[in-house]
């Protein structure tokens, strides 16, 4: 909040994010676009690109590097260091070695609330 006592938007979104990464687990990896939906869920707005541009301004404290594009790619600019990260973590890559294996590793944030309900 600001000193008004009101709701900045954009820190608003920003926590979301930040919570939803937050919570994929080790050796996994999820999507822009997978975040984005669970942020839409609580929030009602923002998109893929949203999260990466949360990710880059405030996401250093958080697992950022198990978010990738919907073909398993990291960010270009941060994918030697993103990948190597995976990797230490065991995280399913593709033959290549250039991207998540999405379909062995992908993370969604309602196994979660799946998880919890049935066990």
């Amino acid at each position: 909040m600001d000193p008004a006592g009101t709701i900045n938007p954009a820190l608003e979104y920003l926590d979301e994010v930040l919570r939803v990464v937050e919570r994929v687990p080790a050796g996994r990896a999820t999507t822009y676009g997978v975040v984005a939906e669970a942020v839409a869920a609580v929030l009602g707005r923002g998109g893929p690109r949203q999260v990466g541009t949360a990710l880059a301004r405030g996401g250093a404290g958080v697992p950022w590097w198990r978010v990738v594009n919907a073909a398993g790619s990291p960010p270009a600019h941060h994918a030697s260091s993103a990948l190597d990260a995976l990797r230490a973590e065991g995280c399913p890559l593709t033959a290549d070695g250039t991207r998540v294996d999405l379909r062995r590793a992908g993370w969604e944030p309602w196994e979660d609330d799946a998880t919890a309900s049935t066990g």
